[in-house]
């Protein structure tokens, strides 16, 4: 790891903006009237959205020790919380997996592949989905839904809109964007062991799109590098 990244505390920064940007936006919109402002409902989506997939990418990071490699007691606490905020995942099993990944991206041994058989779109998705959620983080999240809608009386629709829809499409958008797109097989073989390729957005959309996980076989190559550092590794 560079020494510059390693002696940083950019990447705990960064992770505790995304983290508190995301807590913020949520009450406020869990608390929103929507017959009052239906004109925010679309963008609060979108919001939300992008800042689940930050705390998810920001989760991704404590597994690879760069969220703050001075301190791994407290990089591995930011993940636990990210990935407990994010779907009730657990780290240290999340992390075994990823991992997994790394060592053996596009072959029968990686947990985010598909069946080896369809890789379309939709049916890759429903494989990589079914690998990583369990009953019962379904099960804990169905009884958090109910103590915010019935003992903290949180609007239905609210939760719906501004907390179940967003984590459900940033699941969408870290799969088409750190998954599918990097590692489906095309025409062109890949050029190494890594079975990955990037994207050729802008610095711009490539942190719009995915914090920059689109730079894929980048990522795949310095696994050290944090997210806000691959633009440069590109």
């Amino acid at each position: 790891m560079k020494p510059e990244i390693q002696n940083s505390s950019k990447g705990l920064f960064f992770a505790l903006i995304i983290l508190a940007s995301w807590i913020g936006s949520l009450i406020f919109l869990l608390n929103l009237n929507l017959e009052n402002f239906t004109f925010v409902i679309s963008v609060g989506i979108l919001l939300q959205t992008f800042l689940y997939t930050g705390i998810f990418i920001t989760a991704h990071d404590s597994m690879h020790r760069t969220v703050f490699p001075k301190n791994l007691k407290i990089n591995n606490l930011i993940g636990s919380i990210s990935l407990t905020f994010y779907a009730l995942f657990s780290f240290k099993s999340l992390r075994e997996k990823h991992w997994e990944h790394h060592r053996n991206p596009v072959s029968g041994n990686d947990p985010d592949f598909h069946d080896g058989k369809n890789d379309s779109f939709f049916t890759w998705y429903w494989k990589f989905f079914t690998t990583y959620i369990s009953w019962k983080q379904i099960l804990g999240m169905a009884i958090i839904f109910n103590i915010f809608e019935h003992l903290i009386k949180i609007d239905f629709w609210n939760l719906i809109l501004f907390w179940i829809l967003p984590s459900i499409l940033s699941t969408f958008q870290l799969f088409y964007f750190g998954t599918f797109l990097p590692h489906r097989k095309l025409v062109k073989p890949f050029k190494d062991s890594h079975n990955a390729r990037s994207n050729d957005y802008s610095t711009l959309w490539s942190f719009l799109t995915c914090y920059h996980f689109g730079y894929h076989w980048e990522h795949h190559e310095f696994p050290n590098i944090p997210w806000w550092h691959l633009p440069k590794m590109r």
